[in-house]
Parts: C-alpha cells; structure tokens; sequence
C-alpha cells in the first residue's frame, strides 16, 4: 500500500515537471502501473532498463546538441598587448 502511494507522488510530481500534456492525475496513474511493474521485473531486467534509459538520454541529448559539451566554459584565448612605441 506504501509503495502505491509513494509511487503515485512520485508519477505526479513527474508529470508535472515534464513536457507531455500529461496532469497531475494522469503521472499519478502512471506511477502507480510503474511501481507494480517493477516489483515484478527481475534485477537483471532493472538494470537492462536503466543502462538503456540512459543511452536513450545521451543519444538525444547529442541529436538536439544539448549535453555536457554545450555547458562548460572554455578559456578565452590570451590576447597580446601591444609593444609601446619609444
């Protein structure tokens, strides 16, 4: 019973902060399915599904250019003053 509950303020707090036109309702919904599904996947099987939740992640962080490479910062080059004149 805990775990549905902590499953569905998870999905509806999700549901909130992603993009998909689903509400509040709609996460909790989905968080409660995703908590039952996972009680019956094996430990293999949870790992698979995150290995590849992340490579979908990198892959289309790369594809729109938004990534680590993006954030950082670079140096800015030394620029040289120039030679007074005597």
């Amino acid at each position: 019973m805990i775990g549905k509950v902590i499953g569905a303020y998870m999905g509806d707090r999700l549901a909130k902060k992603t993009s998909t036109g689903i509400g509040g309702a709609g996460g909790a919904a989905l968080g409660v399915i995703a908590a039952a599904a996972l009680r019956r996947m094996s430990l293999p099987a949870m790992i698979a599904l995150g290995a590849g939740g992340y490579l979908a992640k990198k892959l289309s962080e790369k594809n729109t250019g938004t990534g680590d490479a993006e954030t950082q910062t670079t140096k800015p080059a030394k620029v040289k003053k120039p030679a007074k004149a005597a």
